[in-house]
């Protein structure tokens, strides 16, 4: 009897052990692995429940143990996360909420920058939602609506613009000006293809010339012909200086009174004697007009009247 009562109670145990296992590996919860325990704090857990998944860079890496509402403090809710062993979790790491397309909400690490400094197990994790497309889209929607008066405005203002004759006339306009300048360019690839090689071909010619030219002048003897004009610039000089020393003895001359010139030019006495004689000469020529027979007597017959 007592073997017998034995052996039912060893298989009412195993029975809860392999429920016990069961139970967890229905939640996800694998009892045969050491986990760590780390507390997270949210302010809203947007329907969270035990169980959930905990992602790190889209990997499982533990699980939702159990979820603590604070009722003395409604603003957070404290969320109980079981992580693997091996799981190092840096300080500066934030928990997300992301809510997925078939229900349901998963939790994901987001890690800190630093791998060296680690959190240790029991400590707590800031938490708070994903911002995903829908939640910043949300948070978009004010100033959507804030504009939509302003581009019901710019609408009106556009069919307004577009309704106006002179935007079509502009448009006309803008049309001629594309036609003349397709003429133009046109005009300038008849130019580029004709003219153009034509002119090139002149200025090759005209290279040439210059080219011969400068040839035919590095063959001359310029530095002959240069020592030639110097030799005849230096006697232009030599003329030049005796010139002026020749200007220069007149001038001498002509101030001193210890020559005739001088004399001639510097004597006052001489100048009246001379001005005097001309006056006379003078005087004379006007009285021999006047009477010449008193200067000039002759006869046929014979004797002089007298």
């Amino acid at each position: 009897m007592k073997s017998k009562e034995i052996k039912i109670a060893l298989m009412a145990i195993v029975a809860i052990v392999l429920l016990f296992i069961g139970l967890n590996m229905l939640k996800g919860v694998n009892v045969f692995k050491s986990t760590n325990t780390f507390y997270v704090k949210f302010a809203d857990v947007a329907g969270l429940t035990e169980s959930s998944p905990v992602y790190a860079n889209g990997y499982n890496v533990g699980i939702v143990s159990r979820i603590d509402y604070t009722y003395d403090r409604t603003d957070q809710v404290i969320v109980v996360v079981d992580l693997n062993k091996s799981m190092n979790v840096p300080q500066g790491t934030r928990a997300e909420l992301e809510s997925e397309l078939m229900g349901g909400v998963k939790m994901s690490l987001v890690l800190g920058q630093n791998p060296t400094a680690l959190l240790a197990p029991g400590d707590t994790i800031s938490g708070g939602i994903h911002e995903g497309a829908m939640v910043k889209l949300e948070k978009m929607l004010p100033t959507f609506e804030q504009m939509l008066p302003k581009l019901d405005t710019i609408m009106a203002n556009l069919q307004r613009l577009t309704g106006d004759s002179a935007l079509l006339q502009t448009l006309h306009n803008t049309a001629a000006i594309t036609a003349d300048l397709r003429q133009t360019t046109h005009t300038l690839n008849g130019m580029m293809a004709n003219d153009v090689p034509q002119m090139v071909d002149n200025l090759k010619r005209t290279s040439a010339h210059v080219e011969q030219i400068t040839a035919d002048v590095a063959k001359s003897d310029i530095a002959g012909t240069m020592k030639s004009v110097n030799h005849t610039m230096a006697s232009m000089q030599t003329v030049s200086a005796n010139l002026v020393q020749t200007t220069s003895f007149l001038d001498t001359q002509m101030r001193s009174r210890d020559n005739s010139l001088g004399l001639f030019l510097n004597d006052a006495g001489f100048y009246n004697h001379l001005t005097s004689t001309m006056s006379h000469a003078d005087s004379l020529m006007i009285d021999l007009k006047a009477h010449p027979k008193r200067y000039v007597h002759f006869s046929i017959f014979g004797k002089k009247d007298k």
